[in-house]
């Protein structure tokens, strides 16, 4: 397992503070105490604009901005495999990636999937067996985020031949062998990921990894 993410400790604290302090604003019944679940959740958001540089206003947007229980957010990505090869797109910042995203919240993993990859693509696909459901903070260090993330790959079949459309997200679409791989977006898979799911499409008893 790729398990050498370095997760600082203040992001955890700012997290767990964060999500005392969502819960408390949902639950208290006492005005006075959500006042200073309020308080409680904006020093979270000033711990993370001050360790990361990134302004007040943002953060709070990116870390403040949902009411309820918190819960992790989930991104698919579809393992897309043929004749020994996983097709990838190109991100706008040049990285390549599986086809996939946040799953939005009139979609399935399913339907997300076969959305995501028409519109990055222009591939349509059958949705076929779970590959695994990591947690993004294990795995995926590109970059710390204020909320956990799990990450589900799927294998997907793929259905006629990828055709890109102009799209805001992706500049490229290709097939790669696992030996000769583009550079990665870490964030969205890394390279044990990839090879994960290679592994997977091979072994037709892969039982899906869990974190």
């Amino acid at each position: 397992m790729e398990n050498d993410c370095i997760r600082p400790k203040w992001l955890e604290w700012a997290k767990e503070i964060q999500f005392i302090a969502q819960a408390g604003i949902e639950y208290s019944p006492d005005p006075f105490d959500r006042e200073r679940f309020e308080r409680l959740r904006e020093m979270a958001a000033e711990m993370m604009s001050a360790m990361t540089e990134l302004p007040l206003a943002k953060v709070r947007d990116l870390f403040c901005n949902e009411t309820g229980f918190q819960t992790p957010k989930l991104d698919s990505r579809a393992a897309i495999i043929r004749e020994g090869k996983i097709l990838l797109v190109q991100e706008r910042d040049g990285l390549w990636s599986m086809p996939g995203g946040w799953v939005d919240v009139d979609q399935t993993i399913s339907t997300n999937l076969v959305k995501e990859t028409r519109e990055e693509a222009g591939l349509a696909v059958e949705v076929g067996r779970l590959v695994a459901l990591h947690e993004y903070s294990r795995r995926n260090c590109r970059r710390p985020f204020p909320y956990n993330i799990i990450k589900a790959f799927v294998l997907c079949e793929p259905i006629g031949e990828p055709h890109l459309v102009e799209n805001p997200e992706t500049s490229a679409v290709q097939w790669f062998a696992p030996d000769s791989l583009p550079p990665l977006h870490t964030g969205k898979q890394t390279a044990g990921q990839v090879a994960m799911c290679f592994a997977a499409y091979a072994d037709t008893h892969w039982v899906p990894e869990v974190d």
